[in-house]
């Protein structure tokens, strides 16, 4: 396939940044989004230019590295599909595809399509563990857990922290993924000791971070790579309501 790219470039984050376009040729269809890129800066370094830089790990859909908008969609076109995995057949010969990175505040640009997401780092920082004895590792089965918990908590605990949730919401809202974490610890028997300062922490934190608040569009929902779902909200909401309620953590 022959493909025009509209890629937004910018040096850093206190540059201005604008679209810049380019051709990539033959490219096929069983390429990923990612090893398209990786040809487009093969073309660009052997002309002597930048390569446009874009953050990636694994490239297997697991790190959430991968955090692209392609054409006004937080990792392309495929739903449930982060930008690593989804491949050029979902493409057509001749298409032009934009490419941007995350537009939120809380995400600043490093250059080109790399942002800064640590703010979501220091969102886990700030109430995302569980105290724990030291010493070896305590057996899997130690602590009982009823199997439809289990399973609820591992839903949440899927969440990889792409960001595209927040890159799709139009307040650039971390509330799902904040939901996630505290979802999957207030769930489990080994959460409960901070349970109340862990949801009061980290939506301070949050808050603090500058993400925008939660309206309920879904739209976080619609675009999660996997799957997160909204009870999380709902269950975090609670959390935070009981928790203010009964502590005096935070003012």
């Amino acid at each position: 396939m022959n493909l025009t790219l509209k890629v937004w470039r910018q040096k850093n984050r206190n540059a201005e940044g604008q679209i810049v376009e380019y051709q990539v040729k033959d490219i096929s269809p069983e390429m990923s989004f990612l090893e398209m890129l990786d040809v487009l800066n093969e073309d660009l370094l052997h002309k002597g230019e930048e390569p446009v830089a874009f953050d990636h790990d694994c490239r297997e859909g697991i790190c959430g590295s991968c955090n692209l908008f392609i054409n006004g969609r937080a990792h392309g076109p495929e739903k449930g599909t982060t930008t690593c995995q989804l491949h050029m057949r979902k493409f057509s010969d001749g298409d032009t595809i934009t490419i941007e990175p995350w537009r939120a505040n809380a995400f600043p640009v490093n250059r080109d399509l790399s942002v800064d997401r640590s703010a979501f780092d220091r969102i886990i920082q700030a109430g995302g563990y569980v105290s724990v004895n030291t010493g070896g590792a305590p057996d899997g089965n130690e602590i009982p857990i009823p199997k439809p918990v289990a399973d609820r908590a591992f839903e949440a605990a899927t969440c990889i922290a792409c960001g595209a949730c927040v890159a799709a919401c139009k307040n650039a809202s971390a509330m799902l993924f904040v939901s996630a974490k505290i979802s999957q610890l207030a769930l489990l028997p080994q959460g409960q000791v901070e349970r109340k300062t862990r949801v009061e922490n980290m939506i301070a934190q949050m808050d603090k971070e500058g993400f925008g608040a939660c309206t309920n569009i879904g739209q976080c929902a619609a675009e999660c790579p996997v799957g997160i779902s909204l009870e999380n909200i709902a269950l975090m909401n609670r959390e935070f309501i009981s928790a203010k309620a009964t502590s005096n953590n935070l003012a």
